[in-house]
């Protein structure tokens, strides 16, 4: 068994696990609050419905999905996305920090470089104007 799988499969138990942990919270705490304050016709968004020829659109249950999609997508971007980009560029500026680029043939090189190990320039020939900023 390979980490990546395991994991996989962590994640996708908490993911579920923590969809149901939010929407018992929308369908339970939330919308009966929001119901309390907006004197609302009942605990619940599912019982909201309008009726068009006969037709029944039950908007409240989807209303509850939505709140919890909006929960889960806020929670997954705060504790989730934001701290990796962060990491992320923390990584970056210590690699720009160490790195530079050669001027004839673009690729990356070590700041302390005085020749370059692909196109083999040498870089002291190479005029401070013509050189790209470190």
């Amino acid at each position: 068994m390979r980490g990546n799988l395991v994991e996989l499969a962590v994640a996708v138990v908490i993911g579920a696990t923590f969809s149901g942990l939010v929407q018992a919270l929308v369908k339970d705490l939330i919308t009966p609050l929001i119901a309390a304050i907006t004197g609302g016709g009942g605990p619940d968004f599912s019982t909201y419905v309008f009726t068009v020829n006969g037709a029944k659109f039950m908007y409240g249950d989807f209303v509850n999905h939505l709140l919890s999609f909006l929960i889960i997508a806020s929670v997954v971007y705060w504790l989730v996305v934001m701290p990796m980009t962060r990491v992320i560029a923390f990584f970056d500026r210590d690699k720009e920090a160490t790195e530079k680029k050669c001027p004839e043939c673009l690729s990356d090189i070590p700041v302390e470089a005085s020749r370059c190990a692909f196109c083999t320039v040498e870089l002291s020939r190479v005029r401070s104007a013509d050189r790209p900023p470190a």
